[in-house]
């Protein structure tokens, strides 16, 4: 389950940056622009959907800070 969490995120990471590349060589009018952007927001849906799917199947538990002891 990590390794399918981590690749999402450092694929949603590449298809950043290679959006920023396209959109630095041809200032902003590109196909290949969009289909980056396309694609990172396609992974990112599926990464918050995958995420949302283990945590109802118990697969990964939330949590928050630890309890700070209450001052005498």
């Amino acid at each position: 389950m990590d390794l399918i969490v981590l690749v999402l995120f450092f694929g949603v990471l590449a298809s950043l940056f290679v959006a920023l590349w396209f959109l630095l060589r041809s200032r902003g009018s590109s196909k290949g622009l969009a289909n980056a952007l396309t694609v990172r927001i396609g992974l990112s849906v599926l990464l918050f959907v995958l995420l949302m799917v283990a945590w109802y199947a118990g697969l990964i538990k939330p949590h928050g800070l630890p309890p700070v002891p209450p001052r005498p």
